[in-house]
């Protein structure tokens, strides 16, 4: 595998973990400001 190829996929996982710590941290805060009703939200707003 090329040098350029090896690089761009350790930065595209690099960037996947950073995004899914970001998730956890916006899941977190918006568990903590509706409580119980954080999954009915983002349903309701995944589907419509």
């Amino acid at each position: 595998m090329e040098h350029s190829k090896k690089e761009e996929i350790v930065g595209l996982a690099k960037r996947i973990i950073e995004l899914d710590i970001e998730r956890d941290e916006m899941w977190e805060e918006l568990t903590r400001l509706t409580g119980a009703h954080a999954h009915e939200i983002l349903r309701y707003l995944q589907n419509s």
